[in-house]
């Protein structure tokens, strides 16, 4: 075991002492200056010259200002491309340097993960794994317009661990994305484009709460189908449809899609109409049609509304978001329901700290011998910013949270934070845990937690993170076996090229 650990360090130690060398570049997202104007009329006696500062408007009108973004915790949808893909560091890799067509990224992350008391297993286990995930993404634009390309491939594995590899942890050598895209700048008028992607696609969606291109964990959701996009996240309007098969993830070999199932999509945005609020509404349609006589069929329909936005100059910014489930989980009615709010107010310092309260809700199968499951089904989002414990998803849980966010210094953020956890159904699954009393006689309160997280830029393609939580268990906890307090505590290093 100790030669896989020197070898992990080993490895970790040479990305850090490569990039160290990288030279600096602005912001992944930073917009070119734009283009100046070269067909300006003659003058005539009918067109005259226009004035010096005429002029200078028309050929230069200022750019219009980015529309806003969620501040809500974990809300932040993933860039496209990734935001690994920075075209400003291509200059690292010389003769990648002036290709403006070329979207070129690489990313390596190590993290090493001190567990104690795992309750994510079925009996309490501590476990001081290695994970490594490598990516290198390729796209192709403009040059063959309409017709575009990208490639993303992905390699992620885990050493010294205590329990069987799982594929939320091991995914070695495969393809995350491949598809070829026709894209239409304008085709809708100016700055709303058309965009229509077909083959292997990663994204996020909404809020990421339930369709999530993972961040935190080793391997990442993928899907094979189609996308059409009407407007961008620049536009006043947009609408993004879906229809995809999920990839299944496999260990060693290359990565199939669920034939047997599908997910079908459509998500608007309203952004023009208000300054003070930004609505996103989405319906999913998740089709499960199983062979496996020992698999039930299902077909749930999700309706929700996201929105969020800020008042005025107040300090005080906000989201919400929730959705109802209907429709059939084999021989049972699905019925569920899920809702989540978050208030937070940025204070006028230097350090930028922002004070945020939210609370989530998702309904629990009350009664598991009755024709109703009223599980909330979380489909494909991203769990890890209810708890770092990775203990919670959004289904069968009662969740408030108290976080303070800061920055000292520019390269260096903390957060930390408080959370309290009941079951929505006293007779439902704890989360992502085996632990459930189909009685309902061991209560509802599963615990707490306090979270500590700590990022530091080193330089513009490396990020050194560290975070440490304490999870102190209630009385449902206690009830149902070993009632141990855990810990968790990880260090990972992030670097690009």
């Amino acid at each position: 075991m100790y030669w896989k650990r020197g070898r992990t360090l080993g490895g970790f130690l040479l990305l850090s002492a490569l990039t160290s060398g990288a030279s600096e570049a602005q912001e992944p997202g930073a917009s070119a200056p734009p283009d100046k104007a070269t067909s300006e009329k003659p003058a005539t006696e009918s067109a005259p010259t226009p004035e010096p500062a005429e002029a200078e408007k028309a050929v230069a009108p200022k750019p219009k200002p980015k529309k806003p973004t969620s501040k809500a915790w974990g809300a932040r949808r993933e860039t496209d491309p990734p935001a690994y893909v920075d075209p400003t560091t291509k200059g690292f890799i010389e003769p990648f340097a002036d290709l403006e067509w070329l979207d070129f990224g690489l990313e390596h992350r190590t993290r090493f993960e001190h567990r104690d008391d795992d309750y994510r297993k079925a009996t309490l286990q501590d476990d001081d794994p290695f994970l490594m995930r490598s990516r290198v993404y390729i796209g192709v634009k403009e040059i063959f317009d309409p017709l575009r390309f990208t490639l993303e491939l992905q390699d992620s594995r885990i050493f010294d661990t205590e329990y069987p590899e799982v594929n939320q942890d091991v995914d070695e050598h495969d393809v995350q994305q491949a598809y070829a895209e026709l894209f239409f700048k304008d085709a809708l008028g100016p700055g709303y484009p058309v965009r229509l992607q077909a083959g292997r696609m990663s994204f996020d969606l909404v809020n990421r709460r339930l369709v999530a291109r993972n961040r935190w964990r080793n391997t990442t959701n993928a899907y094979d189908g189609f996308r059409l996009m009407l407007g961008d996240a620049q536009s006043d309007w947009q609408l993004d449809m879906i229809a995809v098969m999920p990839v299944e993830r496999r260990l060693r070999q290359l990565d199939p899609n669920d034939e047997e199932r599908w997910l079908y999509g459509i998500v608007g945005a309203w952004r023009g109409w208000s300054d003070v609020i930004t609505l996103e509404p989405y319906y999913f349609y998740l089709n499960d049609q199983r062979k496996d006589p020992g698999l039930a069929d299902r077909e749930i329909h999700t309706v929700g509304l996201h929105g969020f936005g800020v008042f005025g100059k107040s300090g005080f910014d906000y989201d919400f978001d929730g959705a109802i489930q209907l429709g059939d989980d084999g021989p049972r009615d699905h019925r569920a329901f899920f809702g989540a709010g978050e208030l937070g107010y940025t204070f006028k310092h230097d350090w930028k700290p922002r004070l945020s309260a939210s609370v989530a809700y998702a309904s629990g199968d009350r009664n598991p011998d009755d024709s109703t499951t009223e599980r909330f089904d979380r489909m494909f989002g991203a769990g890890h910013f209810w708890s770092s414990t990775d203990y919670f998803v959004l289904s069968n849980t009662i969740m408030p949270r108290l976080r303070v966010e800061f920055r000292p210094i520019e390269p260096l953020r903390v957060d930390a934070s408080y959370g309290a956890f009941w079951l929505a159904s006293d007779s439902d699954t704890w989360g992502a845990t085996p632990r459930r009393d189909r009685t309902g006689r061991s209560g509802d309160f599963v615990g707490q937690d306090i979270d500590l997280r700590v990022r530091y830029q080193l330089h513009a393609n490396a990020e050194l993170e560290t975070g440490y939580t304490h999870f102190i268990p209630g009385s449902f906890v206690g009830n149902t076996g070993d009632a141990d307090d855990s810990d968790f505590f990880y260090v990972a290093m992030t670097v690009g090229f």
